[in-house]
């Protein structure tokens, strides 16, 4: 039996700080939010849905207390409805929708909500204080490693230039601008609160970018243990790096009949680990097991959505694989828009498939990364 995304919707991403387009709302409110949205699209979630899988990173405070059952019974999906909380790190929103399409997959459910949310606003990050961030009883090139500093040290690694990193960042800039005058790749994106757009998105140029100074050289020596005293070159600035936001993302999954015509059918889901140290490669891992079981290239795809967990990321997929850059993040990416932590690979999921109908296009791929090597990536080919 196959998946079937039948639609994806997708807040806007508002500033997470005082002041922030959806900072007075819950998350729960969000999640409600796009089950209303998806209502009014004919999709018919609160009837069909036998599960909610919901990615959240900061699951404390504002979003503990079993975030997705919280969401389920504030959005009125029925009672007999599953709800589980989910956590993958930045990568979870993606892996809530390639598990509920397992579990249509295998006709454990018919149809499944599954996507994300966070409210970096109401739960900062690292709130959870995990006694994992600061442990010292495990190897060093296991111990936990800021994401900052490990982009830092991949981009010197991997000869990423500081000129490469802003070249990425005003590119992703200037399409998240451009993308606001193109319907299209909005046309998943619902308002809500009154906010209609991505909020961070800010635009910049190639000058001011080279003015700004590396922004995480402090973390180098806080965590000289795990680092080693060696110098390297600090290289990421605060934009290179994505803006913390709020937002949320949702999917309905299932089999192709029983709520109006799908938009695409997954072809391809992988979750793969890697270098805690390395920390962000292993979307690129996964995303080359989706190719490989698919028989699939990078030149088949007709759209990507290449999650920019720092620039550092992105540089590397664009300088090391054979992938056309016009077909990458056509409206731009995580750098300009923001990073909702645990909605991310959803809120990637529906800008994919609003792009392939912009385009016309029918294979898009999804990639996600999180810290200490977690990576999810999607195949889907749009009906």
């Amino acid at each position: 039996m196959s998946a079937f995304i039948h639609d994806a919707v997708r807040t806007p991403r508002g500033k997470a700080r005082k002041g922030g387009g959806l900072t007075g709302l819950m998350p729960e409110e969000l999640v409600a939010a796009l089950v209303d949205g998806l209502e009014a699209r004919g999709r018919e979630p609160r009837r069909l849905a036998e599960m909610l899988l919901l990615s959240c990173v900061g699951q404390v405070d504002a979003q503990g207390g079993h975030i997705g059952m919280v969401a389920k019974l504030k959005a009125g999906l029925r009672p007999e409805a599953a709800a589980h909380s989910l956590n993958n790190f930045c990568a979870g929103g993606l892996s809530a929708i390639g598990h509920a399409a397992a579990a249509v997959m295998a006709g454990q459910s018919d149809f499944v909500l599954a996507g994300g949310v966070e409210m970096l606003s109401r739960v900062p990050f690292m709130a959870d204080r995990a006694s994992y961030y600061t442990a010292t009883d495990m190897p060093p090139e296991l111990r936990y490693i800021p994401v900052a500093l490990a982009a830092d040290l991949l981009a010197e690694r991997l000869g990423i230039t500081r000129a490469a990193l802003d070249a990425v960042a005003l590119t992703s800039q200037t399409r998240a601008v451009a993308a606001e005058a193109r319907p299209g790749l909005q046309a998943s994106r619902l308002t809500v609160a009154g906010l209609g757009h991505d909020e961070a998105v800010r635009g910049t140029t190639a000058e001011a970018l080279a003015t700004l100074p590396p922004a995480f050289p402090g973390l180098a020596a806080e965590y000289r243990a795990i680092v080693g005293d060696g110098p390297f070159s600090h290289r990421h600035t605060l934009a290179h790096a994505p803006p913390l936001a709020d937002g949320a993302a949702l999917a309905l999954i299932g089999p192709e009949q029983g709520a109006g015509r799908p938009r695409a059918r997954i072809l391809a889901f992988a979750e793969r680990g890697g270098d805690a140290r390395d920390s962000l490669t292993a979307g690129t891992a996964a995303m080359e097991a989706v190719l490989a079981r698919t028989g699939l290239t990078l030149r088949d795809i007709d759209r990507v959505e290449f999650m920019e967990a720092f620039a550092v990321t992105i540089a590397r997929f664009l300088r090391d694989y054979d992938v056309d850059p016009e077909r990458v993040n056509v409206g731009g990416g995580h750098i300009a828009k923001g990073h909702p932590m645990g909605a991310t690979g959803a809120i990637l999921t529906s800008a994919l498939l609003d792009a392939l109908d912009e385009a016309d296009g029918r294979l898009g791929l999804v990639v996600a990364s999180g810290a200490q090597g977690v990576g999810v990536a999607m195949i889907v080919e749009r009906l």
